[in-house]
């Protein structure tokens, strides 16, 4: 018959089972946390293609006529950031072809391009030409 015997590594692996189980449901809800955090926020900003729903060129060509800020890709691609200075995100995205970001603001904002020559800028309905600035030009929109 054979003899049993009290095994001391099997109370180590439990352990090390439960140290994986508790890493495993760490990185979940950490992945989770950014990936909400990554999501855009509901801001009245919003990338739009121009061929979307409800958006004609008639609406555009007002919004660039009444709205403080319109920012439209023609090129490819730019990243454009829309703060409003020591506070709040308002857009941090990749404009494509097309795609438009529009505000209409009683405070000042500050605006980043990646890309100049790759959008159209338009300050309270006039615009402003930054396609030969450098690439991640910034400026200042007042209200």
């Amino acid at each position: 018959m054979g003899r049993h015997r009290n095994d001391p590594r099997g109370i180590a692996q439990m352990v090390a089972i439960g140290g994986v189980i508790v890493l495993f449901i760490t990185l979940v809800i950490l992945g989770g946390f950014f990936l909400y955090k990554s999501l855009p926020s509901g801001s009245d900003a919003a990338a739009v293609p121009e061929g979307a729903a409800g958006t004609t060129a008639d609406a555009q060509a007002e919004e660039m006529q009444t709205g403080t800020l319109y920012i439209r890709a023609v090129g490819e691609s730019s990243e454009v950031v829309v703060t409003v200075p020591g506070g709040d995100v308002l857009a941090d995205t990749t404009l494509r072809t097309d795609e438009y970001l529009s505000f209409t603001e009683e405070r000042t904002l500050s605006v980043t391009i990646g890309r100049p020559s790759e959008v159209e800028v338009y300050v309270h309905g006039e615009r402003r030409d930054v396609a030969g600035e450098d690439p991640g030009y910034s400026f200042a929109v007042q209200p």
